[in-house]
């Protein structure tokens, strides 16, 4: 199983098909494994070299406590670390939630290794501020908003024990790190596509940032988890017509 040290950090990933290489970066709670059971392997794997990444905390990565290790630099840094791995300078990359947010951190400090950029399930700008439920006034935090994410769907929370859950935490509060995020996206040579759910908090935030910076945005059916889990396959039938 592939390994490449980023920071001193193991970053755990995947291999599929040949071709061009398209690095898949999944969203908080997931695993690179997840882009199989979801339809995308089989939907690209024919024409292009898959590289589904484990995060930083996630899947068979590493799973350090340190906050200062989840910084979105570090976290593209991660996937710069995967291309040079696989002797690439520049590769389509894909990110889904989370992954969306790592994936614009590339856009932000490494905008030469992007052949291509994909994000799904993402407020560029506004972040998670753009699921804030109406009449919250207290801070977003890891506890109210995983808390009823454990409660509807706990089968997310089953590899989750106490000593990677600081990890998670990081992870979370890594995601408020946006400035320059828009700008930056904007500013890209390569084509950029967003896709949401319809029924996703960020699917308006999505829509309106596509509009206003000329950008391809496709959506398709579900909520921000049923878009990958059950639309998994449709989501990639619109990636591959992307790329």
């Amino acid at each position: 199983m592939p390994y490449v040290v980023s920071r001193g950090q193991r970053i755990h990933y995947t291999l599929h098909g040949t071709g061009p290489l398209v690095i898949l970066q999944h969203g908080m709670l997931s695993d690179g494994e997840s882009w199989e059971r979801r339809g995308f392997v089989a939907a690209l794997s024919d024409e292009y070299r898959l590289a589904c990444v484990d995060s930083l905390g996630h899947g068979l990565s590493d799973k350090p406590s340190e906050a200062s290790l989840y910084t979105s630099e570090q976290r593209a840094g991660d996937l710069v670390a995967v291309m040079d791995d696989l002797g690439c300078g520049r590769a389509h990359v894909v990110g889904y939630s989370m992954g969306g947010w790592m994936s614009v951190a590339v856009a932000r400090f490494f905008p030469m290794r992007l052949a291509s950029l994909a994000i799904g399930g993402w407020d560029i700008v506004g972040g998670l501020e753009s699921t804030r439920p109406a009449g919250l006034k207290e801070p977003m935090n890891y506890d109210s908003v995983m808390g009823p994410v454990r409660t509807a769907a706990p089968e997310l929370f089953a590899w989750v024990t106490p000593a990677v859950e600081p990890g998670l935490r990081a992870c979370f509060n890594a995601l408020s790190e946006l400035d320059g995020a828009g700008a930056a996206v904007s500013a890209l040579k390569v084509p950029v596509q967003l896709w949401s759910g319809r029924d996703d908090p960020f699917y308006e935030p999505m829509k309106l940032y596509a509009a206003a910076s000329g950008v391809r945005f496709v959506s398709v059916p579900g909520d921000h988890l049923g878009a990958l889990t059950v639309h998994g396959p449709e989501s990639a039938k619109h990636f591959r017509a992307f790329l």
